[in-house]
């Protein structure tokens, strides 16, 4: 008897048909099961399409690519998904609570190192490591904006350059050449680019006495962390269904710095806001540690992560629960550099080490 494709074979059948071999259609036709999958799969599509829809003729590729993985639950098929956790399906408004999350995670990264009373040099990543959540959990996570203020400074924009070596030009990066793309994947990408950003963070009392809660320690009042990253540059090549169907990007990793009282003080009451899950305080408690390791919020629920060599190189590999979407991340000489894409685990892996 034949196996039955994958699920990311059914959703290429939707996205991609010419990437889909002979064998796989054939099969997919005469298998009620199969049948049945495709149908999923078809709806999957449609409400991609749906959320990534704009007011203009022609779609702006990168902010689709953002919007379709802040709405990963809505991107499902929501009986499916029923069918699959066995309960009733969820409104998935995940964007603000997922950004919260990975604030956290870029704040709380910077630890390993006591600050003085200037700007200290705290963190500088050399690997990144997944932190499972559960989405469920999103909407309790605290609001840094509760506990002081942002300012965001730098061209972190992205904007379209004419071809990588206009990127490498502007960006002082290599840019990675995709050796062979995946069946389905055609064309020239389109080259975006980002400048160098930063973000401060600056604690404050009277902020945090409104939010309620555990009472700050003496000398956090003002207090500042200071996040830096880029410039980077995205390739993406695009789908007939609008969503990337292979995203290729690199920047220089983020690094940090802190000024005021010892950042292992911030961060112990970081921890402590209510509303952060226990076994997720752990986890990031545990990677900041080091100084070295920057924590990748993965909600476990709806993602599957593990790590792979990637070149000799750790890389954590993420692929959505349907099979739909994967990516793979790591880490190399003070660069992060991700493969995305509507693709399999394995087809992300093969471009990644296949890149030049």
């Amino acid at each position: 008897m034949n196996r039955h494709p994958n699920p990311g074979v059914l959703r290429r059948l939707v996205d991609e048909p010419a990437g889909v071999t002979d064998a796989d259609r054939a099969h997919v036709a005469g298998c009620a099961d199969c049948l049945t999958g495709l149908a999923d799969a078809t709806a999957d599509a449609t409400a991609a399409g749906a959320a990534l829809r704009t007011r203009a003729d022609d779609v702006d590729v990168p902010a689709a690519w953002d919007r379709l993985s802040a709405a990963l639950p809505a991107a499902a098929s929501p009986a499916r998904t029923a069918r699959r956790r066995g309960r009733a399906p969820r409104a998935a408004g995940v964007r603000r609570p997922l950004a919260a999350a990975v604030a956290f995670a870029a704040v709380l990264s910077v630890a390993g190192v006591a600050a003085a009373n200037d700007w200290l040099p705290v963190f500088r990543t050399e690997q990144v490591a997944p932190v499972a959540f559960d989405s469920a959990d999103l909407v309790a996570l605290p609001d840094l904006s509760a506990y002081g203020t942002v300012e965001v400074t730098g061209d972190g924009d992205l904007h379209t350059v004419a071809d990588p070596a206009a990127a490498a030009a502007e960006t002082a990066l290599d840019v990675p050449e995709v050796a062979e793309l995946p069946g389905g994947v055609v064309g020239d990408p389109s080259v975006q680019v980002g400048g160098q950003a930063s973000a401060v963070f600056t604690f404050s009392n009277d902020l945090a006495a409104q939010a309620g809660g555990q009472a700050p320690p003496a000398g956090l009042d003002g207090s500042q962390v200071r996040l830096v990253a880029g410039p980077g540059v995205a390739q993406i090549w695009s789908s007939a269904s609008g969503v990337p169907a292979l995203v290729v990007a690199t920047a220089v990793a983020p690094s940090a710095d802190s000024s005021g009282v010892p950042f292992q003080t911030l961060r112990d009451y970081l921890l402590s806001l209510p509303g952060l899950p226990d076994d997720l305080a752990a986890q990031l408690r545990t990677f900041t540690a080091d100084g070295s390791t920057l924590p990748l919020p993965v909600p476990a629920d709806l993602v599957d992560s593990s790590s792979a060599d990637v070149d000799g190189v750790t890389a954590t590999v993420l692929e959505s629960r349907d099979r739909s979407m994967a990516a793979v991340v790591w880490v190399e000489d003070g660069v992060v550099t991700a493969v995305a894409g509507s693709l399999g685990a394995d087809e992300v892996l093969e471009v990644a080490r296949g890149l030049r």
